[in-house]
């Protein structure tokens, strides 16, 4: 039985699958430390930046599913957990965070190092309490986790040191009664009939699948060859509907495929299945509208909606397809697919290099990336540009995974991403594509991965400026401000931290590089100085954002900066 509060903590933890925290060790957390090493069945991975400790236990729980554990001590330590921990509250996957709290009798006095992370950890949680009796630990102990695992987010235990290791002891449930199963949702029967006709009197459907489609790709696909309609997929449903499918159309959005916001655009009524894609500029005007969601709170909130079901995406569609006839008119999701594979053609004509032709262009190197990863390769990715070069190159299958800040959009998530990938899975292939902003922000936690002995592949798309900033501003018609990065020989910098590492100048040179750090045993870095001046235009060109890039063009050259539109046109319009 335990013997002091935070014995507690790690009796339950374990007993529920719980096999890592991830943190940085402080004195308020010696009763946590001490419990785990008394017991030595939960490992401490020790990173340099709590930050990271957040991400990687996020990355934990999107790849199995199981509620993951991150720890920061009192103040300055859990307030660092913040950026991580709405990440992982954002994407929607279980994380436990216990921050810990200043001595007891010190709360409200103004006390070293004192914040009150019960009221700071409230926006990115479902639920954050504070311990300062330990006869309340067990209970909110059990219901943080069971908030947790129950409504796929983070959930908070405020703990203070001396709470932690006061002796106490008390009875705890059992495994069963607290790592709960996800219910099955399915929608009333007279309201999938209702659906089902909505669909019976359309001619063009369009089907918009996001990441609630994981578990549901073979009814998602029946329900395409059902309805003869093509299948756009928003960024969080790429790894789960992609792959293997004959009605995909691509992504939408900034990001994606004009070939999927012409399908969206082109449909009298719109599916959305499992998404909460965000833009509501790239929705039809003129489509109706029917939504599927677990979360009532989803439904609509985007674009008016004929209909809104709350359900499971796997279980809703196995319920409709039997109250749907197949559709023989194929004429909307051949136009769609036609519109793909000119789409598609003009990317992978992007993805090239030749030998002693700099710069090295990032489609070559993502598209690489996906040649010659695992086939159950999990991949991580910075937001900006790496995110664009990820939805676009790299290729699903069914076991590989992605994993990416995709709702809460932070700099600097792919290494430490991939720290807590590789931990949960340390024989699997985990690769981290990081910005050179992003990766320079967390790079202290370069050395978390000598450490800890994890394997990562990191590939560095270093093109020595904030590139989807500088886009942005491009577009806007404004010239570039405080976007060039002075960057280091990053792996210069990995060798210096005993991590194998290569730089890459030269297209004729990077394929080869590239399976060298794939194949190597232990973590290693590829530095791959990239084109400055690539382009990633978004299928949907607004007036205003050719017009800014034509005031841009003009402010350039008025400000002595043509070098720069040149090297931006033939990077991106003459090079073929």
């Amino acid at each position: 039985m335990p013997h002091r509060a935070a014995d507690i903590i790690t009796e339950v933890l374990h007993s529920i699958g719980v096999r890592r925290i991830y943190g940085v060790v402080g004195d308020s957390l010696n009763g946590m430390t001490e419990s785990m090493r008394n017991r030595g069945d939960i490992d401490w991975v020790h990173v340099r930046h709590e930050e990271a400790a957040a991400f990687a236990a996020g990355a934990e729980a999107h790849l199995t599913g199981q509620l993951a554990v991150c720890a920061g001590s009192c103040g300055p330590g859990n307030l660092h957990l913040i950026n991580g921990l709405f990440d992982a509250h954002r994407s929607r996957v279980p994380v436990l965070a216990i921050a810990a709290q200043i001595p007891s009798t010190e709360i409200g006095r103004g006390y070293f190092q004192e914040t009150h992370p019960d009221q700071l950890f409230s926006e990115c949680s479902h639920y954050c309490e504070l311990v300062s009796n330990p006869q309340q630990l067990p209970g909110i102990l059990e219901t943080a986790i069971r908030t947790a695992i129950g409504r796929r987010g983070v959930a908070v235990v405020v703990i203070p040191g001396d709470i932690a290791l006061a002796n106490y002891e008390a009875p705890i449930s059992q495994p069963e009664a607290l790592n709960i199963p996800e219910p099955v949702v399915v929608p009333a029967d007279q309201d999938l009939d209702k659906l089902a006709a909505l669909l019976a009197k359309s001619d063009r459907t369009t089907i918009l699948c996001g990441r609630g489609c994981k578990g549901a790709h073979a009814e998602v696909l029946a329900l395409a060859e059902r309805l003869k309609a093509p299948i756009v997929h928003a960024l969080g449903g790429k790894e789960y509907i992609e792959y293997d499918n004959p009605y995909d159309v691509g992504m939408t959005g900034f990001i994606g495929f004009s070939s999927g916001y012409t399908a969206m655009l082109a449909c009298d009524t719109l599916l959305m299945l499992g998404t909460d894609f965000p833009y509501r500029q790239f929705y039809p005007t003129d489509a109706k509208i029917a939504q599927i969601d677990l979360r009532p709170e989803n439904l609509g909130r985007r674009a008016p909606l004929e209909i809104g079901l709350v359900g499971d995406v796997k279980a809703s569609v196995a319920g409709l397809l039997p109250k749907l006839e197949r559709k023989a008119d194929m004429a909307h999701l051949a136009d769609s697919l036609k519109n793909y594979e000119k789409a598609r053609e003009g990317l992978d004509d992007l993805a090239s290099g030749k030998p002693g032709r700099k710069p090295i262009h990032p489609q070559y190197l993502a598209k690489l990336v996906s040649d010659l990863a695992s086939e159950d390769a999990v991949f991580t990715f910075d937001v900006g540009t790496p995110t664009v070069w990820a939805a676009r190159y790299l290729k699903m299958n069914g076991r590989r995974r992605m994993i990416g800040s995709l709702v809460h959009g932070s700099m600097a998530n792919a290494l430490p991403q991939a720290i807590g990938a590789q931990a949960a899975y340390p024989c699997r292939q985990v690769v981290s594509l990081s910005g050179d902003g992003g990766f320079a922000m967390m790079m202290g936690d370069l050395l978390t991965l000598s450490q800890q002995k994890l394997p990562v592949k990191i590939v560095v798309f270093n093109n020595s400026v904030l590139g989807f900033v500088a886009l942005e501003m491009k577009a806007a018609g404004f010239l570039e401000a405080g976007v060039n990065l002075a960057n280091p020989n990053f792996a210069a910098v990995a060798n210096a931290a005993g991590i194998y590492a290569i730089r890459v100048e030269d297209p004729g040179e990077l394929e080869g590089a590239l399976e060298d750090i794939l194949a190597h045993d232990g973590p290693a870095l590829l530095d791959v100085v990239t084109n400055t001046e690539e382009l990633s235009m978004p299928p949907k060109i607004e007036a205003t954002q050719v017009k800014g890039f034509g005031v841009w063009a003009l402010k350039a050259v008025l400000n002595g900066r043509g070098d720069q539109l040149v090297d931006l046109t033939v990077s991106n319009f003459l090079r073929r």
